[in-house]
């Protein structure tokens, strides 16, 4: 017996994310005018509202978090009067999107997965877990979460210990008592250092020294590093780490950790042993656990069979913003590169926004800048 096909519900621009950049994008599309559902909708495979902060580990708070910047619209403040510095991330974060979403109405479909988008003609195809979706136009915005990156090291699969990835973390005491390799030089190794090192003997080991900060970030040195990230994704390079560009901020907590002794680095590991690791010139550890604090990549693998990518890994990328897919103007990536950063998520939105309707000849309403 013939299975009916499923039939395709038609929008104009499908947003795939409902995080920062996401949502960002879904307030601009409706301020230049085009209309929830029909004109678009945003596709999120999470269950409730906040992104990928909805899955941080408890003791990262408002005032441990890199900053989270407001949506376009409407300030934190102005959803969660009360919350201080002291409440988790992973609370105040989901809340703060919910009442955003409904206060612009927003047109969010959860839990719903993307498995694959596929280009048919002058529309693409949206393939999830529930619906099928045809849109003339693509806003991107996964994000890197649901992609830890694991180096691949000799032995990796021979250790008798655990090894987890930043993803994974909950909280220090769960390594009390233990000998725990931290791999990474990002602030969220940092961070997780820094609690660990409190419960457990730790061994802090990266490829590259780590360079620290000293005095304020300010917004000319900020400009500064989105440029140099902007620059490799306009040559169709794979986008560095933000730490790569920023370095690291010399906060109180670095100040104690060295205090500690905790922030007494070491090179990288050669390989992996059953019960430790080993470096190149024959030194060994014995550890219980590896941390693997190395960051994430951006989740694009649904976007696979529209071969976006470069002979290099990367993606070309244009637009105002770096938004824009060279290849296929109809699709933007909104949290990759230059818009990484919550704050640079806001604007990218924009950007997206403005551009995309441009192209499929949809004429904004008015200035989305």
């Amino acid at each position: 017996m013939a299975v009916a096909a499923r039939v395709a519900i038609k929008t104009d621009v499908a947003i795939i994310g409902a995080g920062q950049a996401g949502l960002s994008a879904a307030y601009h599309l409706k301020r230049l005018g085009l209309a929830a559902g029909r004109g678009f909708v945003v596709l999120d495979q999470s269950p409730q509202a906040g992104g990928a902060w909805q899955y941080r580990w408890p003791s990262l708070t408002l005032s441990t978090v890199n900053r989270i910047h407001d949506l376009p619209g409407m300030a934190m403040s102005e959803a969660l009067p009360e919350a201080g510095d002291n409440v988790e991330a992973a609370v105040a974060v989901p809340k703060y999107f919910a009442a955003y979403e409904r206060k612009f109405e927003l047109p969010v479909y959860r839990p719903v997965t993307v498995s694959v988008v596929c280009a048919r003609d002058v529309r693409f195809r949206i393939e999830t877990d529930r619906e099928t979706f045809s849109a003339r136009g693509v806003i991107n915005a996964t994000g890197t979460w649901e992609s830890p990156y694991i180096p691949d090291y000799p032995g990796r699969e021979l250790f008798r210990g655990r090894q987890l990835h930043t993803q994974n973390y909950r909280r220090a005491e769960d390594f009390a008592g233990q000998r725990v390799v931290i791999v990474g030089g990002g602030i969220s190794a940092i961070q997780l250092l820094n609690e660990i090192s409190f419960v457990a003997e730790t061994i802090w080991v990266t490829r590259r020294p780590p360079e620290f900060r000293e005095g304020p970030f300010d917004p000319e040195a900020g400009r500064a590093a989105v440029a140099l990230v902007e620059a490799r994704v306009r040559q169709g390079l794979p986008p560095n780490s933000v730490v790569s560009v920023t370095g690291l901020p010399v906060t109180p907590a670095i100040v104690s950790m060295r205090e500690r002794g905790v922030l007494n680095r070491q090179g990288m590991f050669s390989e992996i042993t059953p019960d430790g690791v080993r470096w190149a010139d024959g030194r060994e550890a014995t550890v219980d656990v590896i941390l693997w604090c190395t960051g994430f990549r951006s989740s694009l693998d649904h976007l696979a069979p529209l071969l976006l990518r470069e002979p290099s890994g990367g993606i070309l990328m244009s637009g105002r913003l770096a938004t824009q897919v060279a290849r296929d103007p109809r699709i933007h990536l909104v949290g990759y590169g230059p818009s990484a950063s919550t704050i640079g998520a806001n604007r990218a939105g924009s950007a997206a926004a403005s551009e995309l309707l441009q192209t499929l000849g949809l004429k904004p309403v008015m200035d989305s800048a």
